[in-house]
């Protein structure tokens, strides 16, 4: 066939509402012909198909529309029934444009489930059982049961505890009112409060103080109605708080200021705008859900056959196989390298991050696409002493030839020549069972210029999906014994050798093993260290037990007397707290008893702490050797316990879906959870649609051959297809907020490089502004997210030690491959529009010092500009810290914005850790932090000689730092969970170095603010490099008419 573009891509690509000729073939051998719109839904098409049917022959044959369904070819090849009859056509997009009438098969209510998840995860569930897997099969049933029963003991809950599911409260992490003003007239100050009852119109205004319970503003509202309607007076019990147009509600033992909703109305100097709400429209949403939930598992119920009896079968403990392990290579598959090469297979086992024995090497061989070794490398240790586990890593590389090389390459470089390929494999299964016979495993492209290790165990252990591309490496295990070989349950092992020979200690001994402990910066141990520290493993466990980090990494998990002693001793191990546990989630540390002690201590976490911590519990899912784990039913457990937990950690494992690594897992996971919440698919599907409807305008917007205008995007946002699907959603930045109508006037692209889209949104029942959302695609959002997460971190720690800093953390959401969304943050300007708006010339812009102090002027005039410039000095404070600590760079004047309050913030992470850009080789940003004149300029109320304000910028600032140099290690343990997720600039321990360095981590207070001045010095003085480099900034990118 000659090349071109078949099937029906161009035709479904094209804007507009024409019509599209299609065929229609009838289960009664008729067949139809007629054109229909691209915008129709299936359910109207399968009308007018009945519609012209009613004229044919054979049309008594039919029967009821309801026992057929439409099926066609998809763009993916694969033959779809199209059970979700609300989608378009538009939206199906069939390969051809031809659908086939087929009568019904199975049960309909799991079909269409099954149809839903699969559309809403971005995977086709018959993928999962085409791995015709077991332990893919086994997982899925055990999951779904698990997550089916969390959904059914959950609608059995009564109603305030099911609100605590659906409606989580939004608190403060402390409770103080926000301060602005002198402190005591603001601590008896009452606020108003706008009050309405639902299905009326008649609000009344309150007064509450902000200390008071939700319990008491229902009651003052009680008595208000019954006052002014002179009805019988209602207990509050029966009712409880909604935020109007938000999916908020207010109750519960928590001071009202402290509902961040109330506080930050309080904080903007609004008043709030609540509705009460009977408990019987909380329970008829609560019968809606268990109704949906019980259609599907009564179906399911019904059709779940028994589970078959076990057979008992031979088997043997490992421990009594005092035999070398080895393995067979047999060959390789499409492997592709240069001809006048050979090629090497190189084998290392591994526990976590530490080779267990000396890495083996395979002899050499002839280039060729099916190489062939049937090569044993034996690995110098027994197969009684494997680690539960124990991962075989292999490098495929090419080496040339030695007459070939050269002369003056050194022997040493040899095995760095052409690394070609990586893969890894569990020695055991996930039944505990030493792996025998042949396994084909299909492996990952090595990165070319990679000068590391050829061995990349901290990889995953899944083969490459794409079998028909990657190179294959055909390996066998043997089988040592005529029966199957399991690691023994370390339960069974006598006392005897659980104890082993932990010693007392001298005095000595124990004031070397102080100094080891207090040592926070300790990774590297000297034997001699590694040997005390075994010694007096007991001595670690009573008084340093959150050092267990320490001791599992010196521990010789190839030796196993010392498995059996440490994971005994582990089973006694004070739970630690959960910033300690954190740590333990790292590939570093494997072992089975670790990670489910971690996640014991991980219980304790409360469910706000969790959603902080969520984004690098998902990233260590990626470290897992087996698909059913103690940290994947951890989330699924509390994600089906706190929907608004649930609603994030579906978007971080739907945001990487498209990674193949991990795409099985994370698939399984999010179909397990769809499980538990039927009711949620709904939701999160209509968010799904709106996220691609957004990329398509962004693609349209991007591709246009002629200059696209803001005008086209407005007119493509008002096509029926695309007002319906992004208007009526929960925003996915926040899913208390209700994304009602898109404001098509309003919306428009930005004029960078990958044209982001800005999107306003009214909500009719909502007071106050429009909500304002940023989609970007083609920039990777997972750093900025990461980056705002910490800067949110630094604000709850800094809030729980008083000090409040007014920071900006705005909503930023990786959604998939390069694209996501941001919050817009109203009413602000970056610097650079400031300057340049004030000043003639873009030269001088930068060295305007008043530009930003009379801008604060003219938003805030008289007796509002004094509270302007505290909010800017506290903002600023804090974001001088924030950037310092984290080694944000590329600041200029055009990703820092401000905003009419005087709140500073900062924009677009693109580097942090100390990457900084760099020109000609120079660091072209040298100061520590951004702290220019005209900033010192407002903090001083632009006046020279006010030094006292100036000092207490100062000490906010230091106040800040110590607060987060006292949770360093917080900090430091976040940023290495974060090394799965392959940010270019965070692949390595080295990278987190920068911020163990600008935390001070292993000294002590006083030298870590010495430090610290020194730094605040040096940005002040150096703070006419800054203005030098804005100008630079300001002069390219002058784009004023």
């Amino acid at each position: 066939m000659p090349p071109g573009k078949y099937g029906m891509q161009e035709e479904w690509e094209k804007e507009g509402d024409q019509g599209i000729l299609m065929d229609f073939l009838l289960p009664t051998g008729i067949f139809l012909k007629f054109p229909v719109s691209r915008n129709d839904t299936i359910k109207s098409i399968k009308k007018m198909v009945w519609r012209n049917a009613r004229s044919e022959a054979l049309f008594s044959g039919l029967g009821d529309p309801d026992a057929y369904v439409f099926t066609c070819i998809n763009q993916t090849a694969e033959r779809e029934e199209l059970e979700e009859e609300s989608r378009r056509i538009n939206d199906v997009r069939p390969f051809m444009c031809v659908l086939r009438l087929v009568a019904r098969e199975g049960d309909r209510v799991e079909k269409l489930t099954n149809t839903q998840i699969s559309l809403l995860i971005g995977k086709g569930l018959h993928e999962f059982e085409a791995q015709k897997n077991h332990e893919v099969n086994e997982f899925r049933t055990k999951m779904r049961t698990f997550c089916e029963e969390k959904a059914q003991e959950r609608q059995m809950l009564p109603w305030q505890q099911w609100m605590e599911y659906s409606f989580p409260c939004d608190l403060e992490p402390c409770c103080s009112p926000p301060m602005s003003g002198s402190m005591k007239s603001k601590s008896t100050k009452k606020i108003f409060i706008n009050v309405k009852f639902e299905a009326c119109d008649e609000s009344f205004m309150l007064q509450q103080d902000p200390q008071d319970f939700p319990v008491a503003l229902m009651r003052s509202a009680l008595k208000k109605k019954a006052t002014v309607f002179r009805s019988v007076r209602q207990e509050p019990e029966d009712y409880t708080l909604q935020v109007n147009g938000r999916w908020e509600f207010i109750y519960g033992k928590h001071p009202l200021c402290q509902f961040k909703y109330i506080f930050s109305c309080l904080r903007n100097g609004q008043n709030p705008h609540l509705t009460m709400v009977d408990h019987t429209t909380i329970s008829k949403y609560q019968e809606e859900q268990g109704r949906m939930c019980s259609q599907v598992y009564k179906s399911r119920s019904l059709s779940r056959p028994p589970p078959l009896p076990l057979k008992k079968q031979n088997t043997s403990s490992l421990w009594s196989i005092n035999e070398p392990f080895y393995i067979n290579l047999v060959q390789g598959s499409r492997v592709n390298a240069d001809e006048g090469m050979k090629l090497v297979v190189q084998a290392g086992l591994f526990h976590g991050s530490e080779l267990l024995c000396k890495v083996v090497t395979s002899p050499e061989v002839a280039v060729s696409s099916e190489p062939l070794w049937d090569q044993n490398l034996e690995f110098d240790i027994n197969v009684a002493d494997l680690p539960r586990m124990s991962r075989l890593c292999f490098a495929l590389y090419a080496v040339i030839e030695k007459a070939k090389k050269p002369r003056g390459t050194k022997k040493k470089n040899k095995k760095a020549d052409c690394p070609i390929a990586w893969v890894n494999t569990m020695v055991f299964d996930y039944k505990d069972q030493l792996k025998t016979g042949e396994f084909l495993l299909s492996t990952w492209p090595s990165v070319p210029d990679d000068k590391g290790d050829l061995l990349n165990p901290m990889g995953t252990v899944e083969k490459n999906p794409n079998v028909d591309s990657a190179a294959g490496l055909l390996i066998r295990f043997h089988n040592i014994r005529p029966h199957p070989l399991y690691y023994p349950p370390l339960d069974k092992i006598s006392d005897v050798e659980k104890n082993g020979d932990a010693g007392i200690p001298t005095k000595e001994e124990y004031m070397k093993l102080k100094e080891i402990m207090d040592n926070k910066n300790y990774t590297e141990f000297f034997e001699d260290e590694k040997e005390l520290l075994w010694k007096l493993r007991t001595e670690v466990r009573n008084h340093y037990p959150e050092s267990l980090s320490k001791l599992l990494l010196i521990t010789k998990w190839n030796k196993r007397e010392d498995v059996v002693q440490m994971v005994s001793l582990l089973r006694k191990w004070p739970d630690l707290p959960a910033i300690h546990a954190l740590e333990l989630l790292d590939y570093s540390f494997p072992d089975p008893a670790v990670r489910s002690f971690t996640i014991r201590c991980l219980r304790k976490l409360s469910d706000d702490e969790l959603l902080q911590y969520l984004i690098q519990l998902v990233q260590v899912l990626k470290y897992e050797s087996y698909l059913d784990c103690d940290l994947t039913t951890f989330l699924l457990e509390r994600a089906l316990s706190n929907w608004r937990i649930g609603h994030f950690l579906f978007w971080h494992l739907r945001s990487e879906i498209h990674v193949a690594s991990v795409s099985l897992r994370f698939g399984l996971i999010l179909e397990a959870y769809c499980r538990g919440n039927i009711h949620h698919i709904k939701l999160l599907t209509k968010q799904n649609e709106a996220l691609g409807k957004m990329k398509a305008l962004s693609d349209f917007v991007k591709s246009g051959s002629q200059k696209m205008t803001v005008d086209d995007l407005k007119l493509c946002i008002r096509q029926e297809s695309y007002l319906e699907a992004l208007s009526d959603l929960l925003s996915p930045l926040n899913p208390s907020i209700v994304l009602s109508e898109i404001c098509a006037d309003k919306c428009r692209f930005m004029d960078s490089k990958m044209k982001p889209l800005w999107l306003l949104y009214k909500n009719p029942q909502a007071q106050g502004d429009m909500v304002g959302i940023i989609f970007k695609n083609g920039d990777d959002l997972r750093q900025d997210m990461l980056t705002l997460q910490m800067i949110q971190l630094m604000e709850n720690l800094w809030k729980k030690e008083g000090l409040d800093l007014r920071m900006i953390p705005y909503a930023c959401l990786s959604t998939g491959n390069k694209m996501g969304l941001i919050e817009v943050v109203k009413n602000s300007d970056t610097i650079a529009n400031i300057q340049r708006n004030s000043s003639n010339s873009a030269a001088t812009a930068a060295f305007n010092k008043d530009a930003l102090l009379n801008w604060l002027k003219s938003k805030n005039p008289e007796d509002k500009l004094d509270q302007a410039i505290e909010e800017f000095t506290l903002s600023c404070a804090g974001y001088c810290v924030a950037t310092y600590v984290l080694g944000i760079g590329d600041r200029h004047n055009d990703n820092i914005m401000i905003r009419e309050t005087g709140q500073l913030f900062h924009i677009d992470f693109g580097h942090f850790l100390g990457n900084f850009k760099r020109k000609l080789g120079i660091n072209r940003e040298r100061v520590p932090f951004i702290l220019t004149y005209d900033f010192v300029h407002v903090i001083q109320q632009g006046r020279t000689n006010n030094s006292e304000k100036f000092e207490r910028f100062r000490e906010y600032c230091e106040r800040a730092y110590k607060i987060l140099c006292r949770n360093g290690t917080l900090f430091v343990n976040l940023f290495a969970m974060m090394k799965a997720a392959g940010l270019p600039e965070l692949t390595s321990f080295k990278d987190i170095q920068y911020l163990k360095d600008s935390l001070a981590l292993g000294k002590s207070e006083e030298e870590a603010l010495k430090n610290f001045k020194v730094k605040f010095n040096e940005a002040l003085r150096e703070s006419w490099k800054t203005k030098v480099n804005w100008m630079m900034h300001s002069l390219a990118k002058d784009n004023r008419p």
